[in-house]
């Protein structure tokens, strides 16, 4: 019988030190006061560029990173911007505005964190958002009250800003008035000989704050005039756009404005399916330009819309958690203007 000699167990490997600015600098040679100038972007103190690359590839090889709670404790606020996620599908376009948003508030050395408040509404989602003590919260949609932003600054949040289609007291207030994308679409379809329009409202729960201002703008559009407005409620569903498109003929539309682009592709291919032809029997527009749509046969005419640039309303963050006593901006932000192609 061969018997195993009991080995004793190995001993976890000690845990290294967490690496400070003093390990930094005694890296790279410099005082520590150096480090925290560099690692924080400070611009009032002029550095060398063969120092400051000392310090981060030091940085680097430690990885050592700022700490951000006492760097905010000496600045008296934090460098973090919020921004609830929005309780809707955000697009191709919402995205690649996010994207330049944070990219420009980085530049400006602050950090957007993204915050999910499923669940959360109104004044009891600005008391959730209050707890991490951002400098800057950025609110889309609707919701937030005058009591939401008392909380928010009661906080520490320096800046407040909405974006969406009214303004709220006490907060900046980027303004997106979603009827000026039915106005554009529902004046070139006018333009384009069509006088029975129909628009398509989403059912999806979130949707109305853009679908309901649309629908009014196409009728502000065609107001006067001897065209008429449909209003075709649908399901981003396949079934869905296959039950209207079975009863489009007995609708009598020569024209749609279908809400985005995503709407529009999916009613455009029910339509095909049925024989209605595109544009000849119908005219039919969506919102959003994505690349998508010029893919389609025919090419989807569209509404572009013009959102603010992030590098604007990084600004515009920075100005307000500079001057948090300054007077509430309010900016409208939103264009539209119609890409004219072969659907309509």
């Amino acid at each position: 019988m061969v018997q195993i000699p009991n080995t004793p167990a190995s001993a976890p490997p000690a845990q290294r030190s967490v690496p400070t600015s003093a390990d930094v600098a005694r890296l790279a040679g410099v005082s520590r006061a150096t480090v925290s100038y560099v690692l924080n972007n400070t611009s009032a103190v002029r550095i060398s560029e063969p120092t400051r690359r000392r310090v981060h590839e030091a940085a680097k090889e430690l990885g050592y990173v700022p700490h951000a709670a006492a760097r905010s404790l000496r600045a008296g606020h934090s460098r973090m911007v919020l921004m609830p996620s929005p309780v809707i599908p955000a697009g191709p376009l919402y995205s690649q505005f996010i994207n330049e948003l944070q990219w420009a508030l980085s530049r400006l050395d602050y950090t957007v964190v993204q915050y999910g408040t499923l669940g959360l509404h109104g004044d009891e989602a600005a008391r959730a958002w209050a707890e991490l003590r951002p400098v800057a919260v950025l609110v889309p949609g609707q919701g937030l009250g005058p009591q939401g932003v008392a909380v928010l600054k009661r906080s520490g949040a320096r800046a407040v800003v909405t974006l969406g289609p009214a303004s709220v007291e006490g907060a900046h207030a980027l303004l997106m008035d979603h009827a000026t994308v039915g106005r554009a679409a529902g004046r070139h379809l006018r333009e384009r000989g069509r006088r029975r329009i129909g628009v398509v409202v989403p059912v999806e729960p979130g949707l109305e704050v853009y679908s309901r201002p649309r629908l009014d703008g196409v009728r502000q559009a065609l107001h006067g005039t001897a065209a008429a407005v449909t209003e075709l409620p649908l399901a981003y569903e396949e079934e869905a756009a296959a039950r209207l498109a079975a009863r489009w003929r007995g609708l009598g539309l020569d024209a749609v404005f279908a809400y985005n682009d995503e709407y529009a592709m999916l009613l455009m291919r029910a339509l095909q399916d049925e024989g209605v032809r595109i544009p000849e029997d119908t005219a039919v527009i969506g919102a959003d330009d994505l690349v998508l749509g010029r893919l389609l046969r025919p090419r989807l005419s569209t509404v572009h819309i013009e959102l603010p640039s992030g590098r604007e309303l990084a600004e515009l963050v920075d100005r307000a958690v500079r001057d948090p006593g300054a007077a509430p901006e309010r900016h409208e932000v939103l264009g539209a203007a119609v890409v004219h192609r072969d659907s309509s």
